[in-house]
């Protein structure tokens, strides 16, 4: 299903009683990070929450901030317009089982065909609601001076209805030791210099002031990749964020997809249309017509690098400050009826949980297909989106579970897990206290886990080293003769059917 405007997923969400509104005034300073954990760590994920009159240093915006829009499996599923994750995952195993690839660069190349047979390719159109306002800015000089400490933030006198900067917008200050003010769900559109392939991903913005702003793209992230060839040559890199729209695109820009793989392509197949974009006004990159906010600018390779964070993360710890590239605000567009839309990380659970669950359900086919033996796939809150994977298969020869691990670690961002705890079929990968029964039943710790070194998350404050680490898999299946077990394998206890169908029947009585 696809949504014409981000306020439509929200009416949508209060008619099937998913969402709160909260009328009075709440303070993007820490105060709508607050109310958001409290909700988030509700059973199932709480609420989505529209804050109606959020503040900036106590005088009320007039853009209304919606928080926690994803932050349960059904109004996961509901933002692609499904029942639940399993049918677009289903789907998506049909079309890709057309052609059984023989490799899994075969069938990254093959989910791209699959896509593309449904009609998704996004289409470019003149205009759009994003364009309703239209705020464009002179380039700055070239800085080439250290960068001076970030200003304090500072509210206008007057807050303005149409946001002609940064500090216009309901942009959060999460957490007491953060380092400013984040925008938190902006999807950053940028290009290979080279062969012009487009990316959108998701990476945290400190704001330093009404123009500039950190661009937190890590290491291994393909805009950081991308934004390495700009450095390379030393030639400005343009670079677009938009903010709302069809929920969609929040999902897609965090999907774990394959570099090279256009993120609206998966967009357009998930919401049965064709996203329509169009040309920003400062640069030739593409945004989303239907998007709330637009943020057109650049990236300078002749620039310093400047301090971003701290920052409260995913990790439940804060990220350590580091130097991060400059985006300078060229133009600012929006929609009329623009909604700010925000997230925050923490300790978990968090919004990012479901997001995370939605993306393996939808991905679990093309892991099975170049894995068959494997039943099911599970990132636990606890992990903190990827350090731990709970993963089932049906084991027919010895030392088949350490070669799930090392194959799991090989795909994508499955190289930031740091623990992988392999299962028998019959374990439901989705109850930790089943896989952890059988962690501490079928193991010898020492016969039963491995360690390999391999890429870390940069977020990671444990890591001895920044960006590389140490990974642990362990083998918690049953033990077949050639694993070093020389005794026999007991069964597990389990009732006989028939007395246990007998003392069903006499409950019932």
């Amino acid at each position: 299903m696809a949504f014409d405007s981000f306020r439509d997923f929200l009416a949508q969400l209060e008619v099937a009683g998913e969402l709160k509104r909260i009328s009075h005034p709440v303070a993007t300073e820490l105060e709508i990070t607050e109310l958001a954990d409290r909700e988030m760590k509700k059973p199932g994920g709480g609420k989505a929450l529209l804050i109606e009159q959020p503040t900036i240093n106590g005088q009320v915006s007039p853009l209304p901030v919606a928080i926690n829009t994803l932050g349960s499996h059904p109004r996961m599923a509901m933002s692609l317009g499904l029942a639940s994750m399993d049918e677009a995952a289903a789907e998506l195993g049909s079309l890709m089982k057309a052609k059984p690839p023989a490799s899994f660069k075969e069938a990254m190349k093959l989910l791209g065909t699959a896509l593309d047979l449904r009609h998704a390719k996004p289409k470019t159109v003149k205009t759009g609601p994003c364009k309703a306002v239209i705020h464009k800015f002179d380039p700055p000089p070239t800085h080439t001076a250290p960068w001076p400490p970030a200003p304090d933030w500072r509210a206008p006198s007057t807050l303005d209805p149409r946001p002609s900067s940064l500090l216009n917008l309901p942009i959060q200050k999460c957490w007491p030791l953060d380092g400013g003010r984040f925008i938190t769900l902006p999807c950053v559109v940028t290009k290979d210099p080279d062969t012009a392939e487009r990316n959108v991903g998701m990476y945290r913005m400190q704001v330093y002031d009404e123009r500039t702003a950190g661009m937190h793209w890590q290491l291994q992230k393909v805009g950081a990749r991308h934004g390495r060839r700009f450095y390379e040559t030393g030639t400005r890199m343009p670079v677009a964020v938009f903010l709302g729209g069809d929920p969609v695109f929040t999902f897609c820009a965090t999907a774990p997809l394959p570099d090279g793989l256009d993120e609206f392509l998966l967009a357009g197949y998930l919401r049965k249309k064709s996203v329509e974009l169009v040309k920003c006004e400062t640069n030739d990159l593409e945004v989303p017509a239907n998007a709330d906010f637009v943020i057109e600018g650049y990236v300078d390779p002749k620039e310093p690098l400047r301090e971003e964070g701290p920052f409260g993360d995913h990790t439940g710890y804060y990220s350590l400050p580091d130097m991060y590239p400059v985006f300078h605000i060229t133009a600012v567009t929006h929609r009329k009826d623009a909604v700010y839309p925000a997230t925050i990380v923490g300790m978990p659970p968090m919004e990012d949980f479901y997001i995370g669950s939605a993306s393996v359900k939808l991905f679990l086919p093309i892991f099975k297909m170049n894995f068959p033996e494997i039943v099911d796939l599970a990132l636990p809150a606890e992990g903190v989106f990827h350090n731990l994977v709970f993963v089932s298969i049906r084991k027919t020869y010895p030392m088949q579970a350490f070669k799930i691990m090392h194959g799991l670690w090989g795909m994508g961002q499955m190289m930031f897990t740091k623990f992988i705890i392999v299962v028998d079929a019959d374990v439901n990968v989705h109850n930790t206290s089943e896989v952890l029964f059988r962690l501490c039943a079928n193991t010898d710790p020492q016969r039963d886990t491995i360690f390999t070194k391999g890429p870390a998350d940069v977020l990671d404050h444990a890591t001895t080293d920044l960006a590389s680490g140490t990974k642990m898999g362990i083998d918690a299946t049953h033990k077949l003769p050639g694993e070093g077990h020389k005794r026999g394998w007991p069964p597990l206890i389990k009732m006989d059917e028939a007395v246990k169908e007998k003392i069903a029947r006499l409950s019932d009585l």
